[in-house]
């Protein structure tokens, strides 16, 4: 009895290890860029609101993976920087990151997508920061029609 266990060890790890070669992801886009970045922020200057600026650097990955009957998208988008007030000269901290994923289910004859948003600028005392968080999934039919969509949308001062 003993002696089948290693075996059927053996025949998973190799099972997996084709699974996951089959699988595998094509990098479409992989890149880091400095970004010059402008934007009025609300929460800014006390509430007051101002417009920020600097540079930013990005990451852009994305990739494809072809699977069975599926075929998808995956993406990362990460933002990074420094933000300066025009009015107040204040630094803002900037931290995004963006993910999602398309897949086309080629079997059943649907399609869906999924994204999830979070950014943060941080900026100096209380009342400066903004929060930036949105999840969406959408499912679309044979006739690209969205039949399910859910899209959770907020923003924050504090």
């Amino acid at each position: 009895m003993f002696k089948s266990i290693p075996a059927l060890l053996v025949l998973a790890v190799v099972g997996m290890l084709a699974a996951v070669g089959a699988a595998q992801a094509n990098v479409i886009t992989n890149q880091r860029v400095p970004i010059a970045f402008s934007a009025f922020v609300p929460c800014a200057n006390g509430g007051a609101g101002e417009m920020l600026t600097g540079t930013i650097d990005v990451h852009d990955l994305t990739t494809s993976t072809v699977n069975g009957n599926n075929d998808s998208w995956q993406f990362l988008f990460e933002a990074h920087g420094v933000l300066v007030g025009a009015a107040t000269a204040d630094r803002y901290r900037l931290s995004s990151i963006e993910h999602g994923s398309y897949t086309n289910s080629l079997g059943t004859d649907h399609s869906t997508l999924t994204y999830v948003h979070r950014y943060r600028l941080i900026g100096p005392g209380p009342g400066n920061n903004l929060v930036v968080r949105e999840t969406a999934h959408v499912t679309i039919d044979a006739d690209e029609n969205a039949v399910v969509q859910h899209d959770d949308f907020r923003i924050d001062c504090g």
